[in-house]
């Protein structure tokens, strides 16, 4: 683990979220930033930017390297985390708010901020121990610029 992240200081979104447990116990030091939003929010965002992806890349012209990654991510996000459903709404929002108890569950609260970007920077920056910045908390990661970076959803 020391030798992966030999340089970094910090590890953000998937799939590196999904191992937060394994991450966390070898750096007991490390605070973690769990993010949450409202559950409808959260719904509406995957399966209009994840859920879809996950759900229809099989069909995608994509190279070998990219297609390997995605199966890979599928594995995680589609099997692990949602039990191999994707389209059942209720049974992926039980898993996003069981995801949140274990997070909670399991660290201690110094370590852990369990935090909705809507709340700004204010108790982010207090959590990290750094001043709050002068611009405003920024906006990105909408389902527009998901499928942007992704070239394009599915048709």
């Amino acid at each position: 683990m020391q030798t992966l992240f030999a340089g970094y200081r910090s590890q953000t979104d998937w799939p590196g979220a999904h191992l937060w447990r394994d991450l966390a116990a070898p750096y007991p030091q490390a605070k973690v930033i769990h993010s949450v939003r409202p559950a409808d929010a959260w719904w509406t965002s995957f399966a209009g930017t994840i859920g879809t992806l996950m759900a229809s890349y099989q069909k995608a012209p994509l190279p070998p390297h990219i297609r390997a990654m995605m199966a890979a991510m599928h594995e995680i996000i589609v099997n692990r985390t949602f039990g191999g459903i994707l389209a059942d709404r209720e049974g992926a929002i039980a898993a996003y708010h069981r995801r949140t108890e274990d997070v909670r569950a399991a660290l201690p609260p110094e370590r852990l901020l369990v935090f909705d970007v809507a709340q700004g920077w204010e108790p982010l920056c207090a959590f990290l121990g750094v001043s709050v910045p002068s611009e405003p908390f920024p906006r990105t990661n909408s389902t527009e610029d998901f499928w942007a970076k992704v070239r394009g959803a599915p048709r």
